[in-house]
Formats: C-alpha cells, structure tokens, sequence
C-alpha cells in the first residue's frame, strides 16, 4: 500500500522523471537514504514500471494520428494472440486496448501523413489475422496524452 510520502514521490517524478533522488527528498521532505528506499521499492513492485523519454510525434516527422476500431471476425483464443503479437510488434501502433462488447480492440496510430497512413492502412492493418472490420478516426488535436493515474 502506498502512502503520501510515496504519492508526492510519484507527482513530482511524473513531472520529472530525470530528478535526482537528492532533489527528490528534498521536495518531499525526506532525506535521501529513505527516499531512496522508498525509489527502489516503488520500482520492485511495479507502482514505477520505467523511465522514458517524452517524444513529440510531430517533430520526429511522425504527427499524423488516427484511432483506429478494430472488429475480428471470430474471438478465440488462437486468434486473439495472433492478432495482438502483430499490433505490439508494429512500431507505428502505439497504443491498444481490447476492449469488451463492440469493437473488440482500440488502436492508436501515428504516421507521417495522410497518405502514409492510407498505405500502412491497405498493408498493415488490413493484413492483421481475423479482421472483419475497421473503422477509423482521425485526430484533429491532442488536448491531454500521457498523463498517467492520479496519485
């Protein structure tokens, strides 16, 4: 169970995951030692899965997005394993969820541009095993990404 001390320790490195653990501690009134304590075992559990840089999509060439709905054809077991090895293989999806009821999975995609996207739509998605339909949305603006649970 975590406490205070351990939600301010994951607000502010939310904010700045580079903070030092003596920066850390100091900005939520420990020492270093028992911060640090504190770092490490939020990591071996899990609470902290990593740290990583926050890429801007757009200015690495990449700032079309589209969600995509995706309807399989039959929901087995063999089928669905299949189906999501292919997506968490594939770079330009970056993020899925299986969804309950109708449609049975949500993807985001980025790519360059339209046509880009047309092209990974006819070659990629399309070729994903059990597909009966997709359906996609285009996003105009991103107003909140990444912003991780409330704590």
């Amino acid at each position: 169970m975590i406490d205070h001390i351990d939600r301010s320790i994951l607000r502010h490195l939310r904010e700045d995951g580079r903070m030092t653990a003596t920066a850390l501690a100091a900005k939520v009134g420990l020492t270093v030692a028992p911060c640090h304590r504190r770092l490490r075992e939020l990591e071996a559990t899990g609470v902290i899965r990593g740290y990583r840089a926050d890429i801007d999509s757009a200015a690495v060439g990449l700032g079309f997005e589209a969600i995509v709905f995706v309807t399989l054809r039959q929901v087995d077991r063999a089928t669905m394993e299949i189906f999501e090895n292919r997506v968490a293989e594939n770079p330009n999806i970056v993020e899925a969820q299986r969804l309950f009821g109708e449609p049975d999975y949500l993807l985001k995609v980025i790519a360059e541009d339209l046509p880009a996207y047309q092209r990974f739509y006819d070659a990629e998605l399309t070729s994903l095993p059990g597909v009966e339909r997709l359906t996609s949305t285009l996003v105009m603006k991103n107003l909140k990404a990444n912003a991780g649970p409330p704590v």
